[in-house]
């Protein structure tokens, strides 16, 4: 099994929307990943994606972003969307594609503020569509269960 394949299993099991969304892992590095999800499972009564699907899948592609840094580096501790924001641009006509991309200095604050402090912080901004179609613009926060003791 590959790595995409177990992150994308874990995903499934622990939140079933997603595995009802058909959402995949397409490729995945410590700077990058793509995922997608089929139209039809996620559309709205206009034939276009629901925007709670699109929404959906954006926000999970950059918690599995994160979540892969997080295990890669041997980071161990909680995983949470502390904000995001998606702004709509034009309809989603097909397959609910999303990308995203972290810079190498933005990933190495996220380990410093997790291993140093207890409370790394990741910014991500996640494209959909070629477009792209939405933006989405989120924040995620790791903490350490040293942190809390």
């Amino acid at each position: 099994m590959t790595v995409e394949q177990e992150l994308e299993q874990v995903i499934r099991s622990a939140i079933p929307l997603s595995d009802a969304m058909q959402f995949s892992i397409d490729k995945l590095g410590l700077d990058e990943i793509q995922v997608s999800a089929p139209l039809e499972p996620n559309v709205n009564i206009h034939g276009t994606g629901f925007a709670g699907s699109i929404y959906a899948v954006a926000v999970l592609s950059g918690w599995a972003l994160c979540r892969h840094i997080m295990e890669a580096l041997e980071m161990d501790g909680d995983l949470v969307v502390a904000k995001a924001e998606i702004t709509y641009r034009v309809p989603v006509t097909s397959a609910l594609e999303c990308s995203c991309r972290v810079a190498t200095e933005a990933r190495e604050d996220f380990v410093k503020g997790f291993t140093q402090l207890g409370k790394g912080k990741l910014v991500l901004e996640v494209e959909v569509g070629d477009r792209p179609q939405a933006i989405l613009r989120a924040t995620y926060i790791a903490l350490s269960p040293k942190a809390s003791a």
